[in-house]
């Protein structure tokens, strides 16, 4: 990484400006899931009340932003994929908490440098988590 390249904060928890922002981002992200028809299967697997979820949420990525430590504090080590197997995580799953969490990383104004590596990490959890076999298409041999 050249020097210019280097981003003016330590954590991206100072980067995206702090337990504000990220409150901010975390309210979005399930009124958002809330609100949006798109995001219906991932809403659906959080139960009718969301906010023991919003504020895990919070204060896991508090922490895994580089911030305050609070999840591991309460908890314990987030043990993620362990936490979320009594929950269906499928493709669709995934793929809707993914865009969900851009959506509300977009209207949140997370920097766009911060908001990209964000996705790839989220992508990169998030496909790691899937506890859901998914049906594979048996490829056309129609051909002649």
């Amino acid at each position: 990484m050249n020097i210019e390249e280097k981003p003016a904060f330590d954590t991206p928890f100072e980067w995206i400006g702090g337990e504000a922002r990220v409150q901010a981002l975390v309210d979005r992200f399930y009124d958002l899931m809330d609100l949006e028809p798109g995001y219906a299967e991932l809403r659906a697997v959080h139960g009718s009340v969301l906010d023991d979820a919003r504020q895990k949420l919070f204060w896991f990525l508090c922490g895994w932003l580089g911030g305050p430590q609070y999840y591991t504090d309460r908890f314990g080590h987030p043990r993620l994929k362990a936490r979320h197997m009594p929950f269906k995580v499928g493709v669709v799953e995934r793929d809707q908490w993914l865009a969900c969490m851009d959506q509300a990383m977009t209207e949140t104004g997370v920097p766009p440098a911060l908001h990209e590596r964000l996705n790839k990490s989220f992508f990169q959890t998030a496909d790691w988590m899937r506890n859901q076999a998914e049906a594979q298409k048996m490829p056309n041999f129609s051909g002649s």
